[in-house]
């Protein structure tokens, strides 16, 4: 029997077990034997299993997070990791390798391909949908509704209050939760990181709808948003495995410029960890069950160095390497009917 290994790196977010419940139950049906890797690649690197089979995933499919856990564990950071990598694939017995992550995950999955490891299938996860060749991962429509909901409750606090509250979500280099939350929401302003924060159009905004009668206003910003021609320091300096800064702050210094400003009380709400967390919608646990099944499929069909997308309504297969070669960035076409009802 052949054996298949699966393994969930990165950060957390809610359909991952629909995913590994969809590749066990789809692998056994198909005559694999199916070995979860805990920790991301941090499993493969220390050689730390679990036995996956129909009773392990029984019950885990309305469950955030991921039963094998996760980790940011790069093995071409340290010295020798690599080697632990190709050596324990061998001592695992795996014939194939599944692994559902983002672009850091994936982009490790694409390299090893090209190292030695070919039979690898890649899963797109990430609450940010960013990557490419897929036109949603699984995880951001749970993510975006945790921020949506957020955003309709800090409406009636800042209406009764009179205030303006700045709403900090995640999205590192795109801004897809804060454009699509920030629409759903019916936030005032939306500010990403494709485009450089304008202090001064954001406060005039603010101020225009003061002048009309209104006495409070939500602003939706992602956490790695910039303040155009700022040098304020924004996060920590400590990177983490793949080279990323330790992101926050960009609300609580949006919120004081605004209240200096205006002169209009302001206060932050940073979301956070809170849109990685809970029960995934009905969207993300049928898209992470039919990419589960596919990645079993492209395993069976000998289609490896390959990644289960959406394309449309079709799942299908692409390029690891396509996937992995730029970051998706959100549609203007969409931020620009965001726009529409800015102020």
């Amino acid at each position: 029997m052949k054996r298949i290994g699966i393994l969930t790196g990165g950060g957390d977010c809610s359909g991952l077990n629909a995913v590994i419940r969809a590749v066990v139950r789809k692998g056994l049906l198909d005559g694999f034997e199916i070995v979860g890797i805990k920790n991301g690649w941090k499993g493969l690197v220390e050689n730390d299993t679990m036995s996956l089979n129909i009773n392990t995933v029984s019950g885990i499919l309305p469950k955030g997070g991921s039963i094998l856990g996760t980790s940011r564990t790069n093995p071409y950071k340290k010295e020798g990791e690599l080697q632990k990598v190709k050596a324990n694939f061998k001592k695992m017995g795996l014939y194939a390798l599944i692994a559902v992550g983002g672009e850091d995950t994936l982009g490790v999955a694409s390299k090893l391909v090209d190292d030695g490891i070919s039979n690898i299938v890649g899963v797109p996860k990430t609450i940010d949908n960013d990557l490419s060749a897929t036109d949603y991962s699984f995880g951001f429509d749970s993510a975006l509704n945790v921020a949506m909901e957020c955003i309709d409750r800090l409406h009636t606090t800042a209406e009764s209050h009179h205030r303006v509250i700045v709403v900090e979500v995640m999205g590192r280099h795109a801004g897809w939760i804060a454009t699509e939350a920030g629409i759903a929401g019916g936030a005032d302003v939306i500010l990403i990181p494709e485009i450089p924060i304008d202090i001064e159009e954001v406060c005039s905004v603010i101020q225009k709808r003061h002048s009309r009668g209104k006495t409070f206003s939500i602003v939706v910003v992602a956490e790695g948003a910039k303040v155009k021609g700022s040098g304020m320091v924004l996060q920590e300096q400590k990177l983490d495995a793949f080279g990323h800064v330790h992101l926050g702050g960009i609300g609580e210094a949006l919120a004081g410029e605004i209240e200096k400003k205006t002169g209009y009380e302001t206060r932050v709400s940073v979301l956070g960890h809170i849109q990685r967390g809970g029960s995934p919608t009905a969207f993300d646990r049928v898209l992470g069950t039919r990419l589960g099944v596919k990645a079993v499929e492209l395993v069976r069909t000998k289609k490896f160095g390959r990644m289960a997308a959406l394309q449309g309504i079709k799942i299908v297969d692409v390029s690891l390497k396509e996937a992995v070669r730029e970051l998706r960035t959100v549609d203007m076409e969409l931020y620009g009917i965001a726009k529409i009802f800015f102020g």
